[in-house]
């Protein structure tokens, strides 16, 4: 304990003793003052005299005490023994200290609002107005290439006209030129990307992908089963096809289900594990390239 508290603990308890012993004295003088007359009047009149001077004892200490706490940054009762009026509570000025949290913390809010914002913007882009991205966005179909040539305009191109089942052929443009003989690419049976949005390629509109399995190294177009036929359409167990008419580029759907597109250690084609194929007829598979993606 402190000196200053040691202290005020002394002088508080010499005003509590002081004060019991006005309380005695009292007692004493009202014992005294009902007994009959000619009793001991000396000694009440010694009481009275002892009880005024222990009354102005009392209110020393307790002016002492008040002014030892005051020194101290003590708070403690006070001598008056009439109530002091009632403090008003004026709300406290904040300080520059103050204001600064206060604008801190309404940052940190809006600043955490933006970020809930922001993660709600990346999950529509994940799952648009029309479901979830996955194959099942994605129109593949066995079409077969009923002519082809070589881009007259680029050496590494071949465009050709493909029958998928529509009544009218679509012209689609790949660069196999170095991968693929033409002569294996005239009348071949494949599988085709039919929703994709038609593009110019070297001047000649491209209305689909022909699907490969493909490395920086070597290209191999995928192999459709056994009996399938221009028109067929691919699935895949677990996703449920609903392919867009057109995918919108801005919604990246393609790219969003290309890297789960795969071909699996037994070169069969797959989509995050699930396998590509033509109900009734089987799967889809690559020549041999296994574990690679398709595209």
């Amino acid at each position: 304990m402190s000196s200053a508290a040691r202290i005020l603990l002394q002088l508080e308890q010499r005003a509590t003793t002081a004060e019991n012993l006005i309380v005695t004295l009292k007692t004493e003088l009202m014992k005294l003052e009902r007994s009959p007359s000619g009793a001991a009047p000396n000694k009440l009149a010694t009481l009275k005299l002892e009880n005024e001077k222990l009354k102005k004892e009392v209110e020393v200490w307790k002016h002492k005490l008040v002014q030892a706490g005051l020194s101290h940054g003590v708070r403690t009762f006070s001598t008056s023994a009439s109530c002091p009026p009632p403090v008003e509570n004026k709300p406290e000025k904040p300080t520059e200290k103050a204001v600064a949290s206060s604008q801190s913390e309404g940052k940190k809010a809006k600043d955490t609002k933006k970020k809930d914002s922001v993660k709600t913007v990346e999950v529509n882009k994940v799952e648009t107005d029309d479901g979830p991205i996955d194959i099942g966005r994605i129109d593949l179909r066995i079409g077969k290439i009923v002519a082809v040539k070589k881009h007259p305009d680029a050496d590494s191109l071949y465009v050709e006209e493909v029958d998928v089942g529509e009544g009218k052929t679509r012209t689609i443009v790949s660069g196999l030129v170095k991968h693929v003989p033409i002569e294996e690419m005239q009348d071949r049976i494949a599988i085709f990307m039919c929703n994709l949005k038609p593009a110019k390629m070297r001047g000649i509109t491209s209305e689909g992908m022909l699907m490969c399995a493909s490395t920086p190294e070597k290209v191999e177009i995928l192999l459709p089963p056994n009996g399938a036929v221009p028109g067929d359409l691919v699935e895949v167990e677990g996703f449920v096809r609903r392919p867009d008419a057109v995918l919108n580029p801005k919604k990246k759907i393609w790219e969003t289900v290309a890297p789960d597109l795969k071909t699996n250690g037994e070169c069969v084609a797959t989509f995050k594990g699930a396998v590509l194929s033509i109900p009734n007829k089987g799967p889809i598979s690559a020549p041999t390239l296994a574990n690679v993606q398709i595209k």
